[in-house]
């Protein structure tokens, strides 16, 4: 059930959208209020798709016609996308602005194999405006490939081996906080990809860990936890020995593979040589 804060929050985003103007041929509700699960720190998330790539100055000026105030961007500015800040009666917004041909470049990219969050963002959203672009986006990403699946472990599984296990010790003396986090960090994202790949779920954000990774039948005991363990684990090496056992216990749920094996076997020995 979909919470308070949910229903209120769509509601702002059902004005905004019906102000928007006749070049807008789609506007998706992604996000926390897509999924039901908004909270007091929510924001607003739109996809916009028009039918043609507007300027970022266009989007400006439809944002505030469409009741938008305080209007800003952020990130990397594109010949494809535009990104809009606004707040709507003190909420703060967040409106993705793409033309009608990216988006389906973007689908199809994602369907081809091109790790991307615009698959679950999809894949999860609900649409507010629409031509039926969203619902034939979402019958394609229905389809999760085998093939896809197997490639993405192997990827994720790539830099777990190829060197000295011994060489992990460099990032465990003292004074090397900040590659120990870059490491287990990156390992972290690594174990999320494969079981999300097992799990034929497209690779969402790493917001609200525990709910995401709940429902799924294909994980290692306490994945959600064991990550947060690693993370602020004060002793680098048990930090590491925790992230390398989750590691093997998500290896050993994997299809053989070049990478999958040669990292099971090196992983194993970084556990030996922790312990």
């Amino acid at each position: 059930m979909a919470t308070a804060r949910t229903r209120e929050l769509r509601t702002i985003a059902e004005r905004i959208a019906a102000a928007l103007p006749p070049v807008v041929e789609e506007v998706v509700l992604t996000g926390s209020v897509s999924r039901g699960v908004a909270d007091e720190f929510s924001d607003i998330e739109m996809l916009i798709v028009t039918t043609e790539q507007l300027e970022l100055a266009e989007c400006f000026a439809h944002a505030r016609k469409a009741g938008l105030g305080g209007v800003d961007t952020w990130g990397p500015q594109g010949t494809a996308t535009s990104r809009v800040f606004g707040y709507y009666d003190g909420v703060p917004i967040e409106l993705v602005w793409w033309s009608r041909d990216h988006a389906e470049a973007s689908v199809a990219a994602v369907v081809a194999g091109e790790p991307s969050s615009v698959a679950e963002a999809l894949a999860n959203g609900v649409a507010l405006g629409t031509i039926g672009l969203l619902e034939a986006w979402q019958e394609r990403l229905c389809d999760y490939p085998d093939a896809l699946a197997a490639g993405r472990i192997e990827a994720a599984a790539l830099t777990w081996g190829g060197y000295a296990p011994a060489g992990i010790l460099t990032i465990v003396r003292p004074g090397e906080r900040l590659a120990l986090v870059e490491r287990l960090l990156d390992d972290a994202t690594r174990v999320l990809r494969i079981v999300y790949a097992l799990n034929r779920v497209w690779e969402p954000t790493s917001k609200r860990l525990a709910a995401r990774v709940e429902p799924l039948p294909v994980k290692p005991a306490r994945l959600a936890a064991r990550i947060e363990e690693a993370l602020i684990e004060s002793d680098p090496r048990r930090a590491v020995l925790v992230m390398s056992e989750l590691q093997a216990d998500t290896l050993a749920l994997a299809p053989s593979g070049p990478n999958v094996d040669r990292a099971r076997r090196w992983v194993h020995d970084v556990i030996e040589l922790l312990r």
